[in-house]
């Protein structure tokens, strides 16, 4: 008989100003959860078209971005470059050493742009790999349906009865199912054992294995022991439920973060901000480098 997970703690996350302008409700990497491994932050995100992310580095780390409405545009100092839109997502790794933007686009009605971004730990050996990027567009996520239609899950990485995602998309082994779910629903969605793990919630309420019930925008953070997590929907709900599960495997070195870099000991913070300071060791192309979507915040100052 499966085991299901039980909740270690849920917290709601509280919405915060971020970056130039941007809204965000971050529920890793606050005092409630830090160094989740290999989790490091996980940002609910709104952006308005003239706030966004403009030119900044990274080191040491991936970031997942999934873009829930609207579209977001990136662009980093080798050239590379791109929209996401709703749907879609974007897996970056920094490795040795990044230096990017990420900006909103502009929607008719002026609505927000919003998403979640996901910071992963990369594993020790990979610290200093090659930086890579991989979209993954809606069109290629597959999708099941379980519980007489009821509850759809998107199989954005890993796997949900019997339906597995697109390979190779990060470097550290994580899952991520998008999960909705009609009044009444039921789910029992398997893990891989010894995985760290956590749900999201963006809509309406859910009741885990345990009976604790869960509304919008809170984190929710499972034991490691067991098979996987239970949810249902009652049936006298007034709507859906929407949640994103997330599962990763922990690594067993010593996360030193100073904001973008993601190292292991103190010295590497050292030298990472020595190396970008003095465009070398992964930031040669830092040096007077500006993105042209950047720029789009001096307009608006």
């Amino acid at each position: 008989m499966s085991v299901p997970r039980v909740i270690v703690k849920a917290f709601q996350a509280v919405e915060k100003a971020e970056g130039a302008g941007a809204r965000v409700r971050r529920s890793i990497g606050v005092p409630q959860l830090r160094n989740f491994s290999p989790f490091l932050m996980l940002d609910h995100f709104t952006i308005g078209d003239k706030a966004g992310f403009p030119d900044h580095p990274h080191r040491g780390q991936e970031t997942i971005t999934y873009l829930l409405s609207g579209s977001v545009d990136h662009e980093d100092f080798a050239g590379h470059k791109g929209t996401i839109h709703a749907g879609d997502l974007q897996f970056m790794t920094a490795g040795r050493g990044i230096v990017h933007a990420e900006m909103p686009g502009k929607n008719e009605g002026g609505s927000p742009n919003v998403g979640l971004q996901l910071w992963v730990d990369l594993p020790k050996d990979l610290k200093y790999c090659e930086p890579r990027y991989r979209d993954l567009r809606a069109a290629e996520i597959p999708q099941v349906s379980v519980d007489d239609d009821r509850v759809t899950i998107k199989v954005i990485s890993g796997n949900s009865h019997g339906v597995d995602s697109v390979k190779d998309l990060a470097y550290t082994p994580v899952w991520l199912l998008d999960v909705t779910m009609k009044p009444g629903g039921k789910l029992s969605q398997t893990l891989p054992k010894g995985w760290n793990a956590f749900v999201y919630t963006l809509e309406g309420e859910v009741i885990f294995g345990d009976g604790t019930k869960v509304g919008a925008f809170h984190n929710v953070v499972f034991r490691k022991e067991g098979d996987g997590i239970d949810a249902i929907v009652p049936d006298n709900a007034a709507g859906n439920a929407r949640f994103v599960i997330i599962a990763g495997e922990p690594h067993d070195h010593p996360i030193v973060q100073y904001g973008p870099f993601v190292v292991t000991s103190p010295e590497e913070v050292y030298q990472a901000m020595e190396d970008y300071q003095g465009a070398k060791n992964g930031f040669e192309r830092a040096q007077g480098w500006e993105s042209e979507i950047g720029k789009r915040m001096l307009r608006f100052r």
